[in-house]
């Protein structure tokens, strides 16, 4: 994030609109998997992937999947998605009706083949089954993160399409909402999170730590949040990406688009994530100034 940041800084937004952002490194590319946004009720039926080489510039790199066609067993909100790789696959984690699914490609641009089923299915825990994220630790260990109104973290299997059903460990907490996520820098795990709606404008994204994937966690307070006075609100369903090789670490988030935006309308955002001597983590300043995604190019190859 270092250097000139005006590309794709814009006073207005004239679309597409992209939620709840998947920032992920593979070779020498970055990509980001999102929710397609724009449409009454969130009633998306498939999931795109934009690709950059320099976080700045980014290409739309078309769809990777769509519900009823790919996925037989759900046809409807397709929210949320995640990806990792592993053993030379790429696994793409992704919400459906209120399901968690999971697809596996050769190549992080599809095509994705469903596993056939949810890897976590509506109901089988408390909350809502949506929102996954993953979280690969030092050791090699993947661990899969999902829920609304109670969190859940469980170890994924080597084959990456199930889970530990034995590890499932739920956590609660009054200012949950959803959109859980885990990283770890040094001997500190962190768990962040959305709080309220994500029409709200107050809708914003809280920390904690701890000293394993599965915590206890401490509560440490508001990592991001709306700034009014520049227009900006509801900021929130983020992820987490330490740069590969440095100790450069990025958040990726969704807003209500500038200007004029809201719960249906929404815009990714990037800014640096900062992590303190103490390990506490620096409030994320989002401003005007943060690298939009507002108008990505037309579709081309990058290559992993």
């Amino acid at each position: 994030m270092n250097g000139d940041n005006d590309v794709n800084r814009s006073t207005t937004h004239t679309g597409p609109f992209f939620a709840d952002p998947a920032l992920v490194a593979f070779g020498d590319s970055f990509y980001l998997y999102p929710t397609t946004d724009g449409n009454e009720n969130w009633d998306s039926d498939n999931f795109r992937v934009l690709g950059s080489r320099d976080l700045r510039e980014w290409t739309d790199l078309g769809e990777v999947l769509r519900l009823g066609r790919d996925v037989p067993w759900a046809d409807r909100n397709a929210w949320a998605p995640a990806a990792a790789y592993r053993n030379g696959l790429y696994y793409f984690y992704f919400t459906a009706n209120d399901n968690i699914g999971v697809a596996v490609a050769t190549s992080p641009t599809g095509p994705f083949i469903d596993s056939g089923g949810p890897i976590v299915a509506r109901g089988q825990f408390a909350g809502r089954a949506i929102d996954p994220a993953v979280f690969v630790d030092d050791d090699g260990t993947s661990y899969l993160i999902w829920g609304n109104t109670v969190a859940h973290v469980a170890r994924l299997a080597e084959d990456m399409v199930s889970i530990d059903p034995e590890s499932v460990t739920a956590w609660e907490h009054p200012a949950f909402r959803e959109a859980a996520h885990i990283h770890r820098r040094g001997d500190i795990y962190y768990l962040t999170w959305s709080e309220n709606d994500t029409r709200d404008p107050a809708y914003r994204v809280r920390w904690a730590t701890g000293e394993s994937p599965f915590g206890p966690w401490i509560e440490r307070g508001v990592l991001l949040e709306q700034s009014p006075a520049d227009g900006i609100f509801a900021t929130g369903h983020h992820s987490i990406l330490r740069v590969p090789g440095t100790d450069e670490w990025l958040i990726a988030y969704h807003r209500f688009a500038v200007p004029d935006g809201d719960g249906f309308h929404r815009e990714i955002v990037i800014d640096e994530l900062v992590h303190l001597p103490s390990g506490d983590l620096s409030p994320v300043r989002t401003s005007a100034d943060s690298i939009r995604l507002t108008q990505p190019a037309l579709p081309e190859t990058l290559d992993t």
